[in-house]
């Protein structure tokens, strides 16, 4: 890779940096190289990644001295945390800070950092519309990363705060997708009345975020928001009863519901479903569709990605 100009991939194994990843892989003309970024490279996902062509690197990013060593030599570099595998804002804060800082040592000139918005904007701690959590959290997952945008304004990085949507991926990976019912009937369930949720497939914030990153002039320093669609409970659902050939409804619940189903982090995603359903309309306008299509004019609709997927929603 030393006449390529190397973009340093964080998550390469997940759903956004695997996809961006892949986007660079299949653009060689582009003339970037790609480092991925994994704690475990021993893995099928890893070896694949690889196996395609890119490098491989071990990498703990709770660790600032692994993830500075990483990051070393990069051109440009996408940051984006995992709150579902240790559930701590802290943890995604700390993980910013040493991706913010080790991007500034490398002397990277454009920056990519994953992130969504601070819910208590809208819904103050003492708000009684929804719980506060962990003390001072309305949306963890959300607030967090917004917490994290400062690390990067501290560090001087030229980074660009990307605001991602809700993947469609976690109708299969998240346990969301149409459940059978005790009668045959299929439903997908949440608490979002009949507002409107952007969504989009996980592949796709890959491919926009690299017509991102190939136009630091234009967009570092700027705050933008991707989606494909901007659909309803019962959209989704006569989407997805469409591609598995029977009925699937909406079960629209409260957010007290939806919070109460016991399973890990049933409170934040309650809590998130309600702030996209309370400020639906602020939320989608973050989100612009025309702007999405331009950075990926192949952005999937709900449709061709669920008919793409039709054997694991079955």
């Amino acid at each position: 890779m030393s006449d390529q100009r190397v973009i340093v991939v964080a998550g390469a194994t997940g759903a956004q940096g695997g996809g961006l990843v892949r986007a660079i892989l299949a653009h060689p003309e582009y003339g970037y190289g790609v480092r991925a970024l994994t704690r475990n490279p021993a893995s099928d996902k890893a070896k694949a990644l690889a196996a395609a062509g890119a490098e491989v690197v071990a990498c703990d990013i709770s660790d600032e001295t692994s993830t500075k060593a990483a990051f070393s030599g990069g051109h440009a570099a996408y940051c984006v945390t995992f709150f579902w595998e240790h559930f701590s804002p802290e943890t995604e804060i700390l993980q910013a800070t040493n991706m913010a800082r080790a991007a500034a040592a490398a002397g990277m000139s454009h920056v990519i950092w994953s992130t969504l918005e601070d819910s208590r904007k809208w819904i103050p701690l003492d708000d009684n519309r929804m719980p506060t959590l962990m003390g001072k959290y309305k949306v963890p997952h959300f607030d967090a990363k917004a917490e994290a945008d400062a690390v990067f304004h501290e560090a001087g990085v030229p980074t660009t705060f990307l605001l991602t949507s809700f993947y469609w991926d976690n109708f299969i990976h998240f346990g969301m997708g149409p459940q059978k019912q005790t009668d045959g009937s299929r439903s997908i369930t949440f608490p979002l009345g009949d507002k409107k949720l952007p969504g989009i497939a996980a592949e796709d914030i890959g491919k926009c975020a690299l017509s991102l990153l190939r136009d630091p002039g234009a967009w570092a320093g700027k705050r933008v928001g991707i989606a494909s669609e901007h659909l309803t409970g019962e959209e989704m659902a006569a989407g997805l009863s469409e591609v598995v050939g029977e009925p699937v409804a909406y079960n629209d619940v409260p957010p007290d519901v939806f919070r109460g189903f016991g399973f890990p982090g049933a409170d934040d995603l309650g809590n998130m479903f309600q702030f996209n359903r309370d400020c639906s309309d602020v939320f989608c306008a973050a989100r612009d569709l025309d702007f999405s299509r331009s950075l990926n004019p192949q952005l999937l609709s709900f449709q061709q990605w669920a008919a793409a997927h039709k054997d694991a929603l079955t």
